[in-house]
């Protein structure tokens, strides 16, 4: 039987991992509840963040840059959509290129492929933009299903100009995502690279951040990113955008170069038509007033000459 010692002993163990557990049962409660209040009050910022982008769709710009995507191009979770990766991006543009930018940002929190493929593409189509990015799919990934999450990139990708830019998706470090993160990137890379675009590397570039960076670079809802992590997102960018601003200024250039190789051409044509053509005054007919017979002036020198 049993000491008295012994079963106090145990009842203390049994108690403390009781307490243990309970604590811990209480602060994942606490953390969760933070966690969806941190959600609600993100989602209560959805129709601001839409009005402070609609607000800008007309202003002027030398270049035009259209965003599609979900709620990251939105930026949902930054302190204010200028500080999203698409209001980075945009300022990172005006700086690399000097001169003014009009940005058009199509996307809508909550969009999936399909939900892009139907409400923002019949949009875009009416534009002529210099710099085009699209990050969409995070939000297929919980229903993953490959062959419509391909064909909706197939119809979007298919719409887009040579020169866009694609986003693969991020990292989210939650496994059993992580394994569907791997098979819907490789639908990305090939798709994009069928019809010869882009891809920015997200996925790449947030998963260097390691868990504990991308906890920090998370906002409260740990799900969107916060001003740390949008940095994050634009670095996965910029390299693609410094190349797409490079190769607009060199067209601009050369553009420049021949208008004014025409300009000088036709200058040189006009002036070459304007000049008198050499020995006209000397051929010239001259009229004689006396007997009213018209010479030039080579037969007068002959009759000169030939006088006895």
């Amino acid at each position: 039987m049993p000491s008295r010692h012994t079963v106090t002993a145990f009842l203390s163990g049994v108690g403390v991992t009781l307490a243990t557990t309970a604590a811990a049962g209480a602060g994942i409660s606490r953390f969760m509840q933070r966690r969806n209040a941190a959600a609600a009050d993100l989602n209560a910022l959805l129709p601001v963040h839409s009005a402070w982008w609609r607000d800008r769709f007309d202003r002027k710009g030398k270049l035009l840059y259209v965003a599609m995507g979900d709620s990251a191009a939105q930026g949902i979770g930054a302190s204010s959509p200028a500080r999203s990766y698409v209001g980075r991006l945009s300022a990172y543009m005006r700086r690399q290129s000097h001169t003014s930018l009009r940005v058009v940002n199509l996307s809508v929190s909550g969009s999936t492929t399909w939900l892009c493929r139907k409400d923002q593409l019949p949009k875009f189509e009416k534009y002529e933009p210099d710099v085009v990015t699209v990050a969409i799919g995070a939000n297929d990934i919980i229903q993953f299903n490959p062959e419509s999450f391909e064909k909706n990139l197939r119809v979007i990708y298919g719409a887009l100009p040579s020169h866009a830019i694609v986003g693969d998706l991020p990292a989210m470090w939650i496994p059993d995502r992580e394994k569907k993160l791997v098979e819907a990137n490789a639908i990305v890379r090939r798709v994009a690279g069928e019809f010869g675009l882009t891809v920015a590397p997200l996925y790449e570039t947030t998963r260097r951040q390691g868990f504990f960076r991308t906890y920090r670079n998370s906002a409260g809802d740990l799900f969107h990113p916060n001003d740390r992590g949008y940095r994050v997102w634009a670095s996965a960018f910029e390299p693609a955008i410094a190349a797409r601003l490079a190769r607009i200024a060199a067209d601009e250039a050369a553009t420049t170069h021949e208008a004014r190789e025409a300009e000088a051409v036709a200058a040189h044509t006009a002036a070459a038509a304007a000049a008198p053509t050499a020995g006209t005054s000397s051929d010239t007919p001259t009229t004689d007033t006396a007997g009213g017979a018209t010479t030039s002036p080579t037969d007068a020198s002959a009759d000169v000459g030939g006088a006895s």
